[in-house]
This record gives structure tokens, C-alpha cells and sequence, in this order.
């Protein structure tokens, strides 16, 4: 066998190895694409479990709800009215007629935290239409104003203006405003919250969707409060009826968007809402 025939074959040999190599290679890489793929797959399906599983949670909570508020307001009323008429009937009694106005203030209390529950638990649907974002989140700061200036505290915002995208700005509204009180509850006196919004944008560079986070500089959240910082009644502080928070997941789940909320690395926590 000559030697020209043995290097022919030898370089056939060889070129075949590469070949079954390149081939190797490839399945590899598809493997590990199909292995991140379905990580990534089974990720997301048991995050939509979570998902649905604390809808479900809340929809028999909220039925629950509706129904004890119902059969609480009926009696108030009638507290209410006998309330009413025993004030006139101490109209020249100074110290009893106090005692019933206490009373009174009492019931108008507990009706409205009534009221709370029964608007948390009626449907929520987002009537999207095309609104300024910017816009409609500076509406919302301009109305806890009057808050901030209480407790002297600041608020920042930053954001492109405008910023045209479809959705509800009633909800958007209130959604902020919820975040902006939350956050001033926590900072406290002469604390700083800061607003920030950007777009989120599609394939082709328009905006598609709203990205807001509202950070503080409070002392943040009890790492083992994280996960129960949006149930419905749920609160740390004295007063409140800790729906505020509540009502905004709901608002962001109209609008199939999401929202988290974690610990800033400087101290303070940071909510982020995507709608």
C-alpha cells in the first residue's frame, strides 16, 4: 500500500472524527439548551402554582369576608340609630351625651372598615386605556403630599415624561398612592422615599409596559414577613386595617402585571410593580 494512499485514508479517518466531534458538540449544546429550558419551565410552572394557589387562598378568604361583613354592617345600623336617638335623649346631659358620641364615632369606625372589605372583595377589573404614566403617578404623589408634609419627609421621582402605555390610570392611581402612604408610614420623620418609573419596551422598541418602583429608607421588612406582606389583613402596625397593600397586588393582577417587594442592599425597602 503506497504512502499517498495511507495518507488519504488517514486524512478521511481524521475528517470523520472531526465530523463526529462538530455532531457531538452540537447535541451537547442542544442538551444543555433543552436542560436550561425545561429548569427554566419548571421554574415558572411552580411559580404559577404559587401563583394560583394564593389566588384561590384569597378568593375563599375574600367570599368569607364579603359574608361577616355583611352580617356585621346590619347591626351596626341599628347600633347606629339607637345611638342617634338615646344623644337626643341626653341633649342636656354633657357627660352622658360624650359617652354616646363615643359610641357613635365607634360604629362610623367599624363601618368603614366594613366598607374596606367589601370594596377588597368585589371583582376588580382593569378598564385599560391609552393614559400618561408619569402623569397619573404624579397625581398620585401630589395627593400624599399632605402626608409627606406631616412627618416632613421627602419624595423624589424620576421617570420619562411622558410616557404613553394602555392602562387603567383610576387603578394606576390608587395602586401608587397605596405604595407612596405605606412608604411614609415606614420612613417616618424626616425619612425619603424615591419614585422611579421606566418603560418596558417590545421587540421593536415601543413601550409595552410600565416598570415602577417605590424605595424607602426606613428600617425595611422582617425577612420572615416577605412572603405575608401582601395577604389581606395582614399589618405590623397599631392601626390599619392591612389592606392597603392588599389591594394593590389585586390592582396589579388586573392588569396581569406583577409585584415584588425586597430588602434595598442601602437599608429601606423597595417595591417593584410591572404592569
Amino acid at each position: 500500500m503506497s504512502a499517498t494512499v495511507t495518507t488519504s485514508r488517514a486524512e478521511e479517518l481524521a475528517g470523520m472524527i472531526r465530523q463526529y466531534s462538530e455532531v457531538t458538540e452540537r447535541l451537547q449544546h442542544s442538551h444543555d439548551q433543552l436542560l436550561l429550558t425545561v429548569q427554566s419551565l419548571r421554574s415558572d410552572l411552580a411559580e404559577k402554582n404559587r401563583q394560583l394557589e394564593r389566588r384561590n387562598r384569597l378568593a375563599a378568604l375574600g367570599e368569607m369576608a364579603a359574608g361577616m361583613a355583611h352580617e356585621i354592617r346590619n347591626p351596626l345600623g341599628g347600633i347606629q340609630l339607637y345611638a342617634s336617638l338615646l344623644a337626643g335623649d341626653l341633649a342636656d346631659q354633657p357627660q352622658s351625651l360624650t359617652l354616646v358620641n363615643k359610641i357613635s364615632a365607634g360604629v362610623k369606625h367599624l363601618e368603614r372598615l366594613v366598607s374596606q372589605v367589601l370594596q377588597f372583595t368585589r371583582e376588580m377589573t382593569a378598564h385599560r386605556v391609552p393614559s400618561d404614566a408619569a402623569e397619573v403617578i404624579e397625581q398620585a404623589v401630589d395627593l400624599a403630599g399632605p402626608t409627606f408634609a406631616a412627618l416632613q419627609a421627602a419624595c423624589d421621582v424620576e421617570g420619562p415624561r411622558p410616557l404613553k402605555l394602555e392602562f387603567d390610570p383610576n387603578l394606576l392611581s390608587q395602586a401608587v398612592l397605596n405604595l407612596l402612604l405605606n412608604a411614609a408610614e415606614a420612613v417616618g420623620p424626616k425619612g425619603h422615599v424615591k419614585v422611579n418609573w421606566s418603560a418596558i419596551c417590545g421587540r421593536h422598541g415601543d413601550a409595552k409596559k410600565l416598570r415602577l418602583t417605590v424605595r424607602d429608607d426606613g428600617p425595611g421588612i422582617a425577612a420572615n414577613l416577605l412572603d405575608k406582606i401582601f395577604n389581606p389583613f395582614f399589618t405590623t402596625k397599631e392601626t390599619g386595617t392591612g389592606l392597603g397593600l392588599a389591594v394593590v397586588h389585586r390592582i396589579v393582577e388586573a392588569h396581569d402585571g406583577a409585584i415584588s417587594v425586597r430588602n434595598a442592599a442601602g437599608g429601606g425597602a423597595e417595591f417593584e410593580l410591572t404592569l
